[in-house]
Parts: structure tokens; sequence; C-alpha cells
């Protein structure tokens, strides 16, 4: 019997001690009602509270959730049917308002998110809807926004997971994409075909363009060399000359200078007729004075009388 009765106060104390601390993990907060009456909120921690007279209502985790909305069906501006999943991601910021302010938000944002996406969807035809996710996204959150406010709850963000129209629609879009792919396709090949022309053409140009100027610097430039080559021909022309007359100019002063007499003279000039006598001529003429003179010279006719039996 005394076990008992000690049992039943260990157990007293063991539902005292819970009813009176309370440990709140970490982004979670409670709702703390004393005579069911809103008392205050229980934060992260230890926490006491007076056993009966105060209850916890509900706890609530702060961290940012999310929330699936079934697909719905909804009617696009052009009578097209299509299906759109969409998923929400929320948090509590008011503990208190989200507890008294309604009694299941979850369900209110899923219900609110709904209608306002059939609103949006009812403005916008197909072609508008498939490629405005994220106008309708933008939309459903703002009209969120504004619903929550009062809820204690603020949306994060909305995100429109797929849009499927009818599979027949599918299919015409299918056609729709491939055909604008080949139209794509030709209009990038002609304006390839036409690049390459017109680059080849460019290039055609440029190379003659090049080639009629390597030819005009290559007639310049030779041009050039041909007057300098005669420039320098009629230098050394010149000074071949030059030179020649000066040679002339000191053998005849040497001449002058070494005294000779006119039999010197006249005996190179005889030098100079046996040359002559060894071409082609017949016959020599000589002036009676030469003859005189050479006459006078007994070597001279020797070699006078050589050349004529050499020819």
């Amino acid at each position: 019997m005394e076990l008992i009765i000690i049992g039943i106060i260990i157990v007293v104390v063991v539902v005292f001690i819970a009813m009176t601390i309370k440990i709140v993990p970490q982004q979670r907060v409670g709702v703390v009602e004393r005579l069911g009456k809103f008392h205050r909120l229980l934060t992260p921690g230890l926490n006491i509270l007076i056993p009966v007279i105060d209850q916890v209502r509900v706890y609530h985790d702060l961290r940012i959730q999310q929330a699936n909305v079934p697909p719905q069906t909804v009617i696009t501006k052009d009578n097209v049917q299509v299906q759109i999943d969409t998923i929400i991601f929320y948090q509590v910021v008011g503990p208190e308002e989200a507890t008294y302010g309604i009694s299941d938000y979850v369900y209110g944002v899923r219900n609110i998110s709904t209608a306002t996406m059939r609103q949006i969807i009812g403005k916008l035809e197909l072609d508008e809807t498939l490629s405005g996710r994220e106008k309708i996204s933008s939309d459903i959150r703002l009209a969120l926004d504004e619903a929550t406010e009062k809820w204690g709850v603020r949306i994060e963000r909305v995100e429109v997971i797929d849009i499927k129209p009818p599979l027949d629609i599918q299919e015409a879009m299918d056609k729709q994409m491939k055909a604008e792919r080949s139209k794509r396709a030709i209009v990038l090949e002609a304006e390839a075909a036409k690049q390459d022309m017109i680059l080849r053409a460019e290039g055609d140009k440029q190379s003659k363009i090049l080639k009629a100027e390597g030819d005009k610097e290559a007639r310049i430039r030779q041009a050039e060399g041909l007057g300098q080559a005669q420039e320098l021909e009629a230098l050394g022309q010149a000074k071949a000359i030059e030179a020649v007359a000066m040679a002339e100019k000191a053998r005849i002063a040497m001449i002058a200078s070494a005294g000779l007499d006119e039999r010197v003279l006249a005996y190179q000039s005889f030098e100079a007729l046996t040359d002559i006598s060894k071409g082609p001529a017949n016959k020599i003429f000589l002036p009676t004075s030469a003859v005189e003179t050479l006459g006078s010279l007994g070597a001279i006719a020797e070699v006078f009388k050589a050349s004529k039996e050499g020819k």
C-alpha cells in the first residue's frame, strides 16, 4: 500500500514537473494561454509555466516551410485547358496572429493561390502562359502577401513547377517547334552561304589590289634601278675619257720633256704604218718627204723591207 502511494506521488511529481517546465528548441515558439486567453509566447530554451492555469495552445516552426499546391486545371484566355503545379515557400513571423487569425493558414494559402492563379491565367493566352511563369509567380506572391499579412505569415517565394497543355496541343506545339527549327536552319544556311560569297569576293578583291600594287612597286623600282645604272655608266665613261685625256696629256708632256725630234716621231708613224700594212690593204702610199727621212735610217729600212715580205 505504501509503495502504491509512493508511486502515485512520484507520478504526480513527474506530471507536475512536465506541466511546469517547458524546453523549446531553436526556431520554434509556443503560444501560452492562461485560463483560455492568450498570455505569452514560449521562446527557445527553458520556460516555467503554472500547471493547470497555463497551457501551451500550439507550437509554431519559425523556419521557412513549403506547401505544395495540388495540380490545378485552369482555362486560358483563348480557351485552352492547362494543368499547373505550384509550390509556395512561407514563414511564420507572427505566432499569435498565425494562431488566432486563421484556423489553418496552410489551407488558406493554398486556396488563395488557386483562386489567384485562375484569375491570372484567365487573362493570358496559351503562349503567354507558357512563357510567363515568372510573371505568374510574382502575381500570385503579391496576392498572397496582401491576404497573409494579417495571418502572421510571410510568403517568401512562389514557384510554378510545371504547366501542361492538353496532349493534342502539345503535339501541335511540337510540330510548330520542328517547323520553326527547320526554317531557322534554312535561314542560317542561306546566311552562311551569303557570308561565304561576300568573304570570297572581298578576298579576291584584296588579292587583285595587292597584286596590282606589287606590280606597280616592281616597275617603279625597276625604272629607278635602270636610271641609276645609266647614270653610273655615264659617270664611268666620263671618268674614263677624263683618265685617257690625262694620260695622253701626260704622255705628250713626257715626250716633250724627253726632247724627241722629228725623226723619232717619223719612226713612230712608220710603226703605225707597219701595223696598217698587216691588214687587208694591198697598197700603201707614203709621202716623199717621209721616205727620204726614213731612208736615212738603215734599220728602219730593214723593218720596212721585212714588213713587205710578211705581206
